[in-house]
């Protein structure tokens, strides 16, 4: 197959009855010879398993478990970096004309660091308690002695088995040591356990401790927390220039989780203002209060974020910032909030598509897309992470 063009899941090529086939592995304009593995009504997914004319653009991948039958988690690792951004600047672009009606040129803005940049890392466990990633699509585990894109920090943990347990997310998050925090599915239930990266118990209290913006934040070992090193400051530098509060604003916090946005915009709005933060999690409620200590006028609201909570938290004037998971607001959220007449809504999202299925609700009611920063903080993959300020009509 000659590939076309990127998509979402692969390159995009036309197999010999016309029907579209995702082509993983593979660059634009590139000649390949592709093994097919998955077959629906509409189109192919299939696997580059021969280049036969390669893009300028195409490297050798660093990692050696990227490639056909490999790791799943790394879908560009035989992309140059200019490549890599092109890419994410396409998929972006077309997911904004495709769902949310609009035409806009986008800059993929990426970090100096890729290599060892993952804080986090999510393992399966195979049968002989080896740490593994996944195939793509598939439940086919690939047992790993290392990941290029993580913490060097975790190679402790590959050399140690893990038996006994379903799932391992390797933490080296700020400050202090790093552990893992092991899944077990019992009789009674499923069950966490933090341990050492060598497997050994610890503290359940155990946390990290990351300073962001002058601030340190507790992160429980259940708490979510960006995965590149980077994305935390990077993040909130741009929510904090666009969400532009000043002191006696209100301010409406979305999926806050352990405060990463609410505890600096507590600190600008002051005493006589006041920041509302919503998070669903009781692990990164329990975090975001402690790290409010001393911040009265910021209270953590332990709820889903649903038209009821925007109702009970939005209000006609408040600034609301909001950073949802990757599926997105919750049916009925963005009409919510867009009807509560905020100033302004800076949404911090994943996930390109979900976020302009949102942005379209936003549009419908006469916000404008006043500014959109993409950041390439999921490299080697064709994921980025979006900041966009959306101000209320006139």
């Amino acid at each position: 197959m000659r590939i076309e063009r990127p998509a979402t899941g692969g390159g995009v090529g036309r197999a010999d009855d016309g029907r579209v086939t995702f082509v993983r592995h593979s660059l634009p304009g590139e000649l390949v010879r592709v093994a097919i593995t998955e077959t629906t009504s509409k189109f192919y997914r299939g696997d580059a398993i021969d280049v036969l004319e390669a893009s300028p653009e195409r490297v050798t991948a660093p990692c050696p478990f990227a490639g056909p039958g490999g790791c799943g988690g790394c879908d560009l690792q035989h992309a140059s970096a200019d490549a890599q951004r092109a890419w994410k600047t396409s998929l972006v672009e077309e997911h904004l004309r495709r769902i949310a009606g609009i035409e806009r040129d986008i800059t993929v803005i990426a970090p100096p660091m890729v290599e060892a940049s993952r804080t986090r890392l999510r393992c399966a466990v195979d049968e002989d308690g080896e740490l593994s990633l996944r195939v793509v699509r598939s439940h086919e585990l690939v047992p790993i002695d290392s990941c290029w894109i993580s913490s060097r920090e975790f190679d402790e943990a590959f050399a140690h088995p893990w038996r006994g347990t379903e799932e391992v997310e390797l933490r080296a998050i700020g400050t202090g040591e790093p552990f893992a925090v092991a899944r077990r599915d019992g009789e009674r239930g499923t069950t966490f356990e933090v341990r050492s990266l060598s497997g050994l118990a610890l503290d359940p209290a155990t946390h990290s401790r990351v300073s962001v913006g002058g601030h340190v934040y507790r992160v429980g070992p259940m708490s979510f927390w960006q995965s590149h090193r980077d994305a935390p400051q990077l993040l909130l530098d741009a929510v904090v220039e666009l969400a532009d509060v000043a002191s006696g604003d209100d301010v409406t916090d979305l999926f806050s989780g352990v405060g990463l946005f609410s505890v600096p915009l507590a600190k600008r709005v002051g005493p006589s203002g006041r920041v509302t933060a919503v998070e669903s999690s009781p692990y990164a409620v329990r975090d975001a209060r402690e790290n409010a200590t001393g911040l009265s006028h910021l209270k953590v609201r332990e709820w889903l974020v649903t038209p009821r909570s925007v109702n009970d938290t939005v209000r006609e004037g408040t600034i609301v910032v909001l950073d949802p998971p990757r599926q997105g607001l919750a049916k009925g959220a963005a009409d919510a909030i867009a009807r509560r007449h905020p100033r302004r809504v800076v949404y911090v999202s994943c996930d390109a598509a979900t976020f302009a299925r949102d942005l379209k609700v936003f549009l419908g009611h006469g916000f404008v897309l006043s500014d959109l920063r993409v950041f390439d903080l999921f490299p080697m993959t064709e994921h980025v992470e979006l900041v966009a300020l959306l101000d209320s009509p006139a």
